[in-house]
């Protein structure tokens, strides 16, 4: 019975030990559902104060973690990373209001829906009309794209053109290439004013100051005919967006645009007021 006893007291002795390792396990475990709960809504509530952050930002606001702990923190509640600034900014999907082209800046920091500066560059390129120039693709970006587009066509995931002395890059898909293709060289006989007219944020320098020189050059009635003409040659709302360019009046567009419709035109008008001008002279006779 004295054996009994003993080996009956070990057991509870061992139950009582291993009573208090699981409840002291439970403790950890809702200590730890607890810490990861405080993780995420910090990191949330720091987002929206903040709107991006580095990642020594985001450490700070956690306490400190590992680097692996964060970015498991920030997959919970996807996240991006900027494609400008070397990829050293984070933001939230749900902050970022992506434009058309599927960018968004905040304080010159840039995000894409798209991904990094690659996949970025690869997808507007794929999805444009008439393909795209390095230059073209800084302007929109407003990173430099030269190298990214290099290594894009090196790996066969874009393909480029020389037109008009100048690289071209297209979509890797050749139905889809073959269109952007045609499309950039019926762009590129295209005259330079016609450019500036039709698509100013296209137009280069060059064709912007072709056409200021131009338009100076003309009188009064000139100008109004030629803003009529190509406001006829765009349609509907062309004369709002042709005194926008060229910086008239509306109103002065339609009336030149009438002018042309109505053939109110006379072949022998004059630039100048009659007797403007210098006098004729005749030549004197001599007298006998």
């Amino acid at each position: 019975m004295s054996g009994g006893l003993f080996y009956m007291g070990v057991n509870n002795l061992l139950n009582v030990r291993i009573l208090a390792l699981t409840i002291g396990i439970i403790k950890a475990n809702i200590l730890i559902m607890k810490t990861t709960k405080y993780h995420l809504h910090a990191l949330r509530q720091f987002f929206d104060r903040h709107k991006i952050a580095t990642l020594d930002q985001l450490r700070e606001a956690l306490g400190s973690p590992a680097r692996c702990t964060v970015f498991r923190k920030l997959a919970a509640l996807q996240y991006l990373s900027s494609y400008s600034h070397r990829g050293k900014y984070y933001t939230l999907q749900l902050i970022a209001q992506f434009s058309e082209q599927g960018l968004w800046n905040f304080h010159s920091v840039w995000f894409s829906r798209f991904g990094n500066l690659l996949q970025t560059a690869q997808a507007l390129v794929h999805r444009s009309p008439a393909g795209y120039t390095a230059a073209e693709l800084k302007d929109m970006l407003q990173v430099k794209t030269k190298h990214a587009l290099t290594q894009l066509v090196r790996d066969g995931r874009l393909q480029r053109e020389t037109l008009d002395s100048v690289y071209v890059y297209f979509s890797a898909q050749k139905e889809v290439a073959s269109q952007q293709i045609k499309a950039r060289k019926a762009l590129l006989q295209r005259s330079a004013a016609s450019l500036m007219v039709c698509d100013p944020d296209r137009a280069t320098d060059e064709a912007k100051a072709l056409l200021v020189l131009f338009c100076s050059m003309l009188n009064e009635k000139q100008r109004r005919l030629y803003a009529g003409l190509e406001s006829l040659k765009l349609g509907h709302g062309g004369d709002a967006h042709i005194a926008s360019v060229l910086g008239m009046d509306p109103h002065t567009v339609a009336k030149g645009r009438r002018e042309l419709m109505d053939v109110d035109l006379s072949a022998c008008d004059r630039v100048r007021a009659p007797g403007a001008g210098r006098p004729s002279q005749e030549k004197k006779r001599r007298t006998s």
